[in-house]
This record gives C-alpha cells, sequence and structure tokens, in this order.
C-alpha cells in the first residue's frame, strides 16, 4: 500500500520552492509571536495555552493541511498529468494511501514540531502544555490530511474550499459556536490533548474522548476509501 516511486514524486511536488516558502511562513510567524510573547509578559500557562490553541491548532495546522492535502493529488488532476501515473501498474489504492501518508508526513512536520518548540519558548511545557497541543497537531495533521486529499480529487477549486474550511469552519465556528465545536477536527484533536494534559483546564474540549476518537477515525478512513473511488472514476473518465 507504499509506493516509493509515488511518494518521491509527491515530495517534490509538495516541498518545491513555492510551496515550501509557504510552509515555512507559518511556523516560522508562530515562533516569532511566542518568542515575543515570552519577552513581554513572561512564563504564562494561560497565554501558552491560549496561543497554542488559537493560532497554531485553530489556524495554522489546518492551513498547513491544506497546502499538503490538496497538494499532494490535485495538482496532477488539473494539469492531467495523473493519467500518467495511473497508467502505471500501480494499484488505485496504493497511490491514494501513499500521498496521504506524504500529506500526513509534510502536515506534522510543518506544524507539530513548531507547535512544540512554540510551547516550550511559551512556558518550558508547563503543566504539560506544549506536550498536549503537540499531540493534538499530530492527531489533526492524519484528519485534515485525509480531508483534503479528498477535496483535491473531488474539485478543481479545493484550495479556495479547503481554506475556507480551515479559516471560516475551524478558526471561526469551530472556536465560538457551539453546536459547530462539535464536528470539529479541532475539537476532536484537543479531546485527545485533554488527556494527555492529565486533564487540566487550560486544554478543554466540547467533545468526549470516546467520540473524538471514533470521529477520528471514521472521518480519516471514509475520506481516503471515497478518495480512492473517485481516482478509479477518473481513470474511467480518462480512459473514455
Amino acid at each position: 500500500m507504499y509506493d516509493p516511486t509515488v511518494a518521491r514524486l509527491t515530495y517534490r511536488a509538495l516541498l518545491g520552492r513555492r510551496r515550501a516558502l509557504i510552509l515555512f511562513a507559518l511556523p516560522l510567524l508562530l515562533i516569532v509571536i511566542s518568542v515575543a510573547v515570552r519577552a513581554l509578559s513572561g512564563a504564562d500557562d494561560q497565554v501558552a495555552s491560549d496561543l497554542l490553541g488559537g493560532f497554531a491548532l485553530a489556524t495554522m495546522v489546518p492551513i498547513i493541511g491544506v497546502i499538503a492535502g490538496t497538494g499532494a493529488i490535485g495538482p496532477e488532476i488539473d494539469d492531467g498529468s495523473v493519467l500518467y501515473l495511473l497508467s502505471k501498474p500501480v494499484k488505485r489504492p496504493t497511490i491514494i494511501v501513499t500521498k496521504l501518508t506524504v500529506a500526513i508526513a509534510v502536515t506534522m512536520a510543518f506544524s507539530a514540531l513548531p507547535t512544540f518548540i512554540a510551547g516550550v519558548i511559551l512556558n518550558g511545557n508547563g503543566q504539560q502544555i506544549a506536550v498536549a497541543y503537540t499531540i493534538a497537531a499530530l492527531v489533526s495533521s492524519i484528519a485534515y490530511a485525509a480531508i483534503f486529499l479528498l477535496l483535491g480529487t473531488v474539485t478543481r477549486h479545493a484550495v479556495v474550499f479547503g481554506l475556507v474550511y480551515a479559516l471560516v469552519w475551524e478558526a471561526l465556528f469551530g472556536s465560538l459556536v457551539s453546536g459547530a465545536r462539535t464536528l470539529s477536527v479541532q475539537q476532536w484533536s484537543l479531546a485527545v490533548a485533554h488527556k494527555a494534559a492529565d486533564g487540566g483546564d487550560l486544554v478543554t474540549s466540547d467533545v468526549g474522548l470516546p467520540a473524538a476518537v471514533i470521529l477520528l477515525i471514521v472521518v480519516t478512513a471514509g475520506a481516503t476509501w471515497y478518495a480512492g473511488q473517485k481516482l478509479r472514476t477518473l481513470t474511467l473518465a480518462g480512459d473514455e
């Protein structure tokens, strides 16, 4: 279910000059803000939690997920080069799983590691805040990559729809509207982070841990499966 050649091509596409600059921008901004906040206000657990939850998890992680998830397959569909890949003796599920694996790895690398560094800068990982939000970033990276990879297979406007989801649903409604929080990847990952933070009050979620784990698995598996189905349909359309 993993093809090294497909993975190498996908990494090369995702880490090209333009995308690499975008991928580095948000993590760098997070770290710069963290250094400034620490210098101005000192080590403060609440400030650290607010910054990591409000910027890192609610904004940075989903946007990086959009770039990695849609970029793993969207451009190949747009320019038609995916048909060349599909003509090779590589199973369609293998292509999807390989591209998803690459998208997850890139999302994790550019979101979880900067989140941990920022957390250590802000309060030295007091009350396990840095570790908790890093785990949340790792968990949410998997679901975001699957969701946005699916978007890349079903629409040519995947980046636009992905950014709307990331910035409007996750960052805005997911933070402000109580009903929307139940259907938010951010809240599901925060449920896992809450457990990692030993149940403290600084990292909280509106979703219980069992429900969060189930929803994360269902959404990730469902998005991956449907992306594979759409790829089969694309193959038939190309053959015709």
